[in-house]
């Protein structure tokens, strides 16, 4: 069954729940997250981990431990700090997911949800399957009211002096809804 949904003054169809990875799915280190997020949030803030690209279920596994990993004993954060990680396996990955806020986007973490794609996006995009699988995951947002249906779409460099989400990426969602410069 679709939904038709109009976010940002552009009518989407969403096709129901996206294929979503669970957290235990991926890894054996349960999240020791607890801050909450209230919800809907107003913002989206786009990312790219910056390391390797993977295009199977198992190296997209593989990656993402080595990134919580990363987050836990360098960071000293409770979990991967993103909310969702995109594969160009064209799987959704959650992190701390749509219930506990993220450590992504300092300022913001507690009023937006944080999607990495997984990979250095800087001279080359994400495939079409990753792109289709972010922009089903935020409509889903927006359809079950995690997300406000007006909400901003930003890129990382527009919060902070980084290369996030990396060029090519940042010239891609600049062209999605949602997308504000300021």
């Amino acid at each position: 069954m679709k939904l038709l949904l109009l976010i940002s003054g552009i009518l989407l169809a969403v096709q129901g729940c996206p294929r979503i990875i669970k957290h235990s799915d991926w890894t054996n280190i349960p999240s020791q997250c607890n801050i909450a997020l209230e919800k809907p949030e107003p913002f989206i803030v786009i990312h790219h981990t910056s390391g390797k690209r993977c295009f199977h279920k198992t190296t997209c596994k593989r990656e993402l431990q080595i990134i919580q990993k990363n987050h836990i004993s360098v960071h000293h954060w409770c979990d991967i700090c993103y909310n969702f990680l995109i594969g160009e396996d064209g799987n959704i990955y959650e992190g701390r997911g749509w219930d506990k806020m993220g450590a992504h986007t300092f300022h913001y973490n507690h009023i937006s949800y944080g999607i990495a794609f997984m990979g250095n996006f800087m001279n080359t995009s994400p495939n079409n399957l990753a792109l289709n699988a972010s922009k089903s995951l935020i409509a889903y947002a927006v359809s079950r009211k995690n997300l406000t249906p007006r909400y901003t779409l930003k890129g990382h460099r527009q919060f902070l002096k980084t290369a996030c989400p990396g060029d090519t990426l940042y010239n891609i969602i600049k062209t999605w809804p949602g997308w504000k410069a300021t």
